[in-house]
């Protein structure tokens, strides 16, 4: 199971990653949002921004999201770290349930190209 510094490291080089994209990621990355990450497994939420195109994570909570954020989504830690190394796909995950991703509709038509 992972653990929680290594969940905050897999945010880290998802940070990176988007930071150094282009094109249509680039754009999706460009939102101002709040975000809320849980780890279902670990029943610890990562709260923060996606803003200037990188994950700004501010706080880490027990237990699920303290504040509904405008990005939010829910799994296990191990897969958090899968999707960010590229072994687990995000949209397969999102279909299949083991993946929550809420968000308004205009943010989830953005964030589209960028899992």
């Amino acid at each position: 199971m992972a653990t929680i510094t290594e969940c905050r490291a897999a945010l880290d080089r998802l940070s990176d990653d988007l930071a150094g994209s282009d094109g249509g990621v680039r754009g999706a990355a460009g939102l101002d949002r709040t975000l809320s990450c849980h780890l279902t497994d670990l029943d610890t939420t990562f709260t923060g921004r996606l803003a200037d195109g990188r994950i700004h994570v501010e706080e880490t909570v027990p237990g699920p999201p303290p504040a509904k954020a405008q990005i939010r989504l829910a799994m296990t830690g191990d897969d958090l770290v899968a999707m960010v190394d590229g072994t687990l796909n995000f949209a397969k995950a999102w279909a299949s349930g083991r993946v929550r991703l809420e968000a308004g509709l205009r943010d989830l038509l953005r964030l589209r190209s960028a899992l």
